[in-house]
């Protein structure tokens, strides 16, 4: 047969087209100027490939190919010398990437006419903030050089490491009694009324990995996120009806997702949360341009909403995989809100409900103390712990200082930011007001987090306890100590934890005042099919944590294990491998980010 070699056809270039989250397509040809040969499609390729000899060759991939479609890889000149390969990451196959708004606006073209439209499909709309440009996506691509072609097992092995990369994970267990991330507890099914509400937090975990799949919520743009609201009339989600389609964090699914994986350990959990992370960090987020540092209220476009805020960008929805990970890209979309209060400059989130005369100042920036202070305290908190930013400490500890100074607290609803000296003005007599959506988008989390800290600022938790108590309170309670009943309160079930955090019995005396068990049932389910609030019941939601390790001197907080290799000064070695574990101190500023003594986590 050698001396009939030539006769034999070489393949000389090869095109894998991934159009959807359904079907690839395969082609190959021995030369420009000749057809195309299908081979056999097949649903979803696994993003890897190879190209060499028998002295070896280089394999090369894209994480999560099929998720990400319309994706590519081209392979040419392989018959000669010199082959080359591309991997797109959107394929020319497919029509051009359009990032234009869906719908005219329909003549909205005054806020009165935007809150109609509000009214009926839930989308905020406001001509030319449905705009893409600086929105970004990650991707992460593999190179592994071989010394030989490899057998087909090792080269499967690889394309499914490529997909699900090794990670090292402490225990829940032990990232419990490290005491990070504030307060939660691990799985327990000790009694009927626990055991429920673990079986239905693992319901909902399972109802959205299935919907992903059966929904096909995958795509360049897509995947990562879920969606907002279930259409029972077409027996869909609502993805083409406004503020109903995307979620793009409303209500905060990403703690949800992180907080489980805290508490379970378990990987199909991390994978769902890390997906998300990387979507709703890179994707929601504007990254450059007017509105960079803010995120966009949920739409049936990621950027589609006119509502861009400080409450989506959230640097407490990343924190998580940072500080599991030490993800580079991660860490940059921390670095990018080192300055959040800033953002307050660019645009008045309540520009359009507004009865009274503001425009932003710098010397008088309105903030409110629910989801937009939470918010700025995640990304102080977290820049203090990275950098030790003595900028970001005193920020934090100050405004923390101020709501504790105002007469009601966090229920006061907004406060002025004076953004030179980061301040809130405790001289103005604000109203009591209130948000419903105040403690949805991470408030509770933070606020459990930095009084578990124990950073001894005077007020602070005596007001956040008073939030929990009288946000549920009767009405009568709520007029005597603030002089008027409460309005706009819902969203019930979510506020129920704030409850049962102030009822747990160590904070019960703290909070005073008025007995948490007399709080009535509000709304929801009727009164005779909700269980009582049990000192036993509330304490699974908020038990006691030990005294935390104070601040160090520099500002650097001994919170979460830093898994990065560190030269004198604190920087990074560079090619040091970010997720080798930690097994020693490190010099300059940079300071082991540990509890209880400063031990890293072990791993296994």
């Amino acid at each position: 047969m050698a001396d009939r070699l030539h006769l034999i056809p070489a393949w000389n270039d090869y095109t894998l087209d991934q159009s959807s989250a359904d079907g690839f397509t395969l082609r190959k040809r021995t030369a420009p100027g000749h057809a195309w040969v299908t081979i056999p499609s097949g649903t979803r390729a696994q993003g890897y490939g190879y190209v060499g000899g028998v002295s070896g060759g280089l394999g090369f991939g894209l994480r999560d190919f099929w998720r990400l479609h319309p994706t590519r890889i081209d392979v040419r000149d392989a018959a000669t010398e010199l082959a080359t390969a591309t991997v797109w990451l959107w394929s020319p196959s497919a029509p051009p990437m359009d990032l234009r708004f869906y719908h005219d606006g329909m003549g909205q073209d005054t806020f009165a006419e935007q809150l109609e439209g509000l009214e009926i499909t839930y989308e905020d709309y406001e001509p030319g903030f449905g705009d893409a440009r600086g929105v970004a996506r990650t991707h992460e691509l593999t190179l592994t050089a071989y010394e030989a072609t490899p057998r087909a097992e090792e080269l499967a092995e690889h394309a499914t490491a490529l997909n699900s990369p090794g990670l090292l994970a402490a225990s829940p267990e032990r990232i419990l009694r490290a005491g990070v991330f504030g307060d939660w507890s691990l799985p327990d099914r000790s009694n009927a009324a626990r055991a429920e509400i673990e079986q239905r937090l693992d319901l909902l975990f399972e109802h959205y990995a299935r919907e992903r799949e059966q929904r096909r919520w995958y795509g360049f743009w897509d995947y990562g996120d879920v969606m907002h609201t279930y259409d029972a009339d077409r027996h869909t989600w609502r993805y083409d009806v406004g503020g109903y389609a995307w979620d793009n964090s409303e209500l905060s699914p990403d703690l949800w997702l992180w907080y489980q994986y805290l508490r379970t350990g378990r990987a199909d959990v991390f994978r769902f949360a890390e997906s998300m992370t990387r979507h709703t960090g890179e994707v929601d987020v504007y990254h450059l341009g007017r509105w960079k540092g803010l995120g966009t209220r949920h739409n049936v476009q990621h950027w589609g909403c006119s509502c861009k805020q400080l409450r989506i960008s959230n640097a407490a929805y990343r924190r998580f995989y940072f500080y599991l990970t030490a993800d580079e890209r991660t860490g940059d979309l921390l670095d990018e809100l080192a300055a959040p209060e800033e953002t307050f400059v660019a645009i008045d989130p309540l520009r359009k409900v507004r009865d009274d005369v503001y425009t932003p100042d710098p010397s008088a920036l309105s903030v409110g103390l629910g989801a937009d202070w939470g918010a700025l305290a995640a990304a102080w908190l977290t820049r203090w712990e990275r950098h030790g930013d003595e900028r970001a400490r005193d920020r934090l500890l100050g405004t923390m200082a101020d709501i504790g100074a105002l007469p009601h607290g966090f229920l006061h609803g907004q406060a002025m930011l004076d953004l030179a000296t980061g301040r809130f003005d405790t001289s103005r007599q604000a109203p009591v007001t209130l948000s419903h959506l105040s403690a949805v988008f991470g408030l509770p989390e933070m606020c459990a987090e930095l009084i578990a800290l124990d950073l001894g600022v005077p007020g602070f938790e005596r007001a956040w306890l008073d939030y929990c108590r009288l946000y549920l309170a009767p009405a009568d309670v709520q007029e005597a100590e603030l002089g008027q009943a409460l309005s706009g309160v819902s969203l019930v079930q979510a506020h129920s934890r704030l409850t049962a955090y102030a009822a747990a019995p160590h904070r019960r005396r703290r909070a005073g005042r008025v007995g948490l068990a007399q709080v009535p049932p509000r709304r929801g389910r009727p009164a005779q099919h909700q269980r009582p609030a049990t000192p036993g019941r509330l304490e699974r939601h908020a038990r006691r944590r030990p005294r935390r390790a104070r601040p160090r001197a520099g500002g650097a907080l001994r919170l979460h294990q830093r898994r990065r290799a560190v030269r004198p000064g604190g920087h990074p070695e560079p090619g040091a491998d970010r997720r080798a574990p930690v097994t020693g101190g490190s010099t300059g500023p940079a300071r082991p980010l540990c509890r209880g003594g400063g031990v890293p986590l072990p791993v296994h």
